[in-house]
């Protein structure tokens, strides 16, 4: 392929979806990483895309651009089904369980459909639909009891805001599941919406542990607002594409790193996981696809 038909279909690509990362461009197009950058400088070059840390935005969007749920919902699907079956094996009936809005964490309520007694309390339109008027429904009704915070909405179908806020507030969780946009050494934690940031610190604030879910692509990037340093996060849960030298940085700074395999996973896609990770329950992780702790 030539030159010109790459960074054609990744403008296009940068168009529809809002932004690219270099690490996605290179599998899609089979290239490597080196010549996916003299692509994007090329693009940026002609001031038809922003480049930043670990791909592109549209220009002038470099770091409060915020995609919306469904197109988040198509990046690193095994990633984040790995993340969310190590996050699952944390959880205990009867929990206090805060969940905060993104792909990652939706993909997690999804592996808590059956544990009994829970209590999930989210800001996320797209868990509540999933437990309450998804395909889960009738389960999700029987098995667990679901808070839906209120406040004002954003392109990621989170529910932000000083409603949301207060009501977190207000609340002690057991344990916090918490997704991010971005994840550095020193911004920590950080989300393009400000309002979001602001209901991301009420959350870590009522929560007795905070577990964050978040795959290799976040690492290195930054978005407008920090919301959590790395020193805050009890357990980081992510997937083996986070280099080695990003496991060492993470692994000093948080509590515990948890690295999952994704192709583990994909080998045994009938898999489901006992409550908190039962020895011999209904698809309790196999010797050979336990997550890496660090």
């Amino acid at each position: 392929m030539l030159a010109k038909q790459r960074q054609a279909l990744i403008l296009q690509e940068v168009r529809g979806a809002g932004s690219v990362r270099v690490s996605e461009l290179t599998v899609r197009l089979g290239v490597s990483d080196m010549t996916i950058r003299r692509d994007l400088e090329a693009l940026a070059g002609a001031g038809l895309i922003d480049k930043v840390h670990g791909g592109a935005v549209l220009p002038g969007a470099p770091s409060s651009h915020e995609p919306g749920f469904d197109t988040k919902s198509t990046l690193e699907q095994a990633a984040k089904a790995a993340i969310a079956y190590a996050a699952a094996d944390l959880v205990t009936p009867g929990s206090a369980i805060g969940l905060s809005a993104g792909t990652t964490t939706f993909a997690l309520a999804e592996r808590l459909i059956g544990i009994p007694g829970v209590t999930i309390v989210t800001n996320s339109v797209r868990v509540v639909s999933l437990l309450r008027s998804g395909p889960a429904a009738e389960q999700g009704a029987r098995d667990a009891s679901v808070v839906l915070t209120g406040g004002t909405r954003t392109p990621s179908d989170a529910l932000v805001g000083p409603i949301a806020d207060l009501t977190i507030r207000s609340l002690h969780l057991d344990l916090l599941f918490l997704g991010c946009h971005g994840i550095d050494p020193v911004a920590g934690l950080t989300t393009p919406n400000l309002a979001e940031a602001e209901t991301n610190r009420a959350f870590v604030q009522a929560a007795r542990k905070v577990t964050v879910v978040a795959d290799h692509t976040k690492w290195g990037t930054v978005g407008l607002c920090s919301f959590a340093d790395l020193s805050e996060v009890d357990t980081l849960i992510t997937d083996d594409g986070l280099p080695p030298e990003a496991q060492t940085l993470i692994g000093d700074r948080v509590g515990k790193l948890v690295v999952t395999s994704a192709a583990a996973r994909i080998a045994r896609p009938d898999a489901h996981p006992g409550a908190a990770g039962t020895p011999g329950a209904p698809g309790a992780l196999a010797s050979d696809d336990e997550p890496v702790s660090m």
